[in-house]
């Protein structure tokens, strides 16, 4: 075990590494609030689940506005700004949403959030298509998902326990960790952006930000986004509705749904490096096509489960599938996505989550507090059954494109012979 980990740590560059680190402490923060979100605006202010969709809806909304500026802005100026812009604002507007008071200010508060806090998000995936190279991404990425996770099993048990004694210490702590983390960036990590070609002209800004009809007029590339869009309205439903739904439903705690997000972790931990490195020689749109498969039985599943031990384990079905999905997709966006234009694409790649975060909150606090709550499940696995067979649809158009191509299979020498 010790070896393979070993050599996996000496294929990727130092640099990666660094990233991984930092992108772990910060997770750590992410993960001890964000899973508790939604219980904190229906405890702290009495509402029900659909006025909190409608503010999460507009966090999301307004996001992706900040997104959109951020991909340009990154292929402007570079990552490393616009990240460490990211993570102090952040600490500050965490803090802020800790010390309100009064629902009706947390509507501006997140209008102004949603567009600030989101600017910095393609600069992320960018640095990271920037520092590896292409065959290795999908495996990168696949390490960024098993370290995020490490972060899961850490944050959600710890903020379980204190979102039981007072929320407050979830923003607080969010704040501080974000204002480390932009230390250590801003100490050990450079500018990764690429230079441009000698005989390439520097672009204005506002150039930039029309480069974005490029993107939008690749069609291939449009078309993936609207399967992910479609299947992410059902998925991010596990860190939004699912807490209120296992609460007010079932009966259980916010320590019980910490353990069910405990239980994703622990899964992508043991599992993630394994599954990315056999799922590398496959077509990547047929993989997607598989993943999602086990996001439309899982999300299915919960309007059928009842007890605990069974939520876990279907939370686990949908790990597999996002196991498979997660690091698949980012891979295929950066390989659509030219090296000039990475930002660009990694924020169009953001309506992914975005979209999905404005709506789908929303219409899943309508049904959950006007019609059967199982309702939300049994429709979210139709919707990942759309996306299935539009990622095989994308297969058959796009999987014999050398762009597109699985890695190949590392034949082992034959041994030497002797006559």
């Amino acid at each position: 075990m010790f070896t393979r980990l070993n050599k996996i740590y000496h294929e990727f560059p130092s640099l990666f590494w660094t990233v991984v680190a930092v992108r772990f402490v910060d997770g750590i923060g992410g993960t001890l609030l964000f899973p508790f979100f939604a219980l904190y605006i229906t405890e702290k202010f009495g509402v029900g689940m659909l006025e909190a969709g409608i503010l999460l809806g507009m966090s999301s909304l307004f996001g992706l506005i900040g997104g959109m500026f951020g991909g340009a802005l990154t292929d402007k100026f570079g990552r490393k700004q616009l990240i460490l812009f990211g993570l102090v604002f952040s600490a500050l507007s965490t803090l802020t949403f800790g010390l309100v008071n009064d629902i009706k200010v947390l509507y501006p508060l997140v209008i102004v959030v949603g567009l600030l806090s989101s600017i910095s998000h393609p600069a992320h995936e960018a640095m990271i298509a920037d520092i590896l190279p292409e065959k290795k991404r999908q495996e990168g990425f696949g390490i960024l998902r098993v370290v995020a996770n490490f972060s899961w099993i850490i944050g959600p048990a710890i903020g379980g326990f204190l979102a039981n004694i007072n929320y407050f210490y979830l923003f607080a702590i969010d704040s501080v960790i974000s204002c480390l983390v932009a230390l250590v960036i801003a100490r050990t990590i450079p500018e990764t952006k690429p230079e441009p070609h000698a005989h390439e002209e520097s672009q204005s800004l506002l150039q930039t930000f029309t480069g974005y009809r490029f993107v939008l007029r690749d069609s291939a590339f449009v078309s993936f986004i609207i399967a992910n869009i479609i299947m992410m309205i059902v998925y991010q439903q596990m860190y939004g509705s699912l807490s209120v739904y296992v609460r007010d439903y079932h009966g259980l705690t916010p320590q019980h749904y910490g353990g069910l997000m405990m239980t994703s972790a622990i899964t992508v931990v043991l599992f993630q490096l394994w599954l990315t490195r056999t799922i590398k020689h496959r077509p990547p749109f047929l993989m997607m096509a598989f993943g999602t498969v086990f996001y439309a039985v899982g999300f299915f599943l919960f309007g059928i489960f009842t007890t605990f031990i069974l939520f876990a384990l279907n939370i686990v079905i949908i790990t597999i599938g996002e196991m498979i999905v997660v690091p698949t997709s980012q891979a295929l966006v950066a390989g659509f996505a030219p090296a000039e234009m990475r930002g660009r694409y990694m924020a169009i790649a953001g309506l992914s989550w975005a979209i999905p975060s404005t709506i789908g909150p929303g219409l899943a606090g309508y049904i959950m507090d006007n019609y059967n709550p199982n309702l939300v499940w049994y429709i979210g696995g139709a919707l990942c059954g759309l996306s299935v067979l539009a990622y095989y649809a994308l297969h058959l158009r796009l999987g014999a494109k050398p762009e597109f191509a699985p890695a190949k299979e590392e034949r082992q020498p034959l041994p030497a012979t002797t006559d």
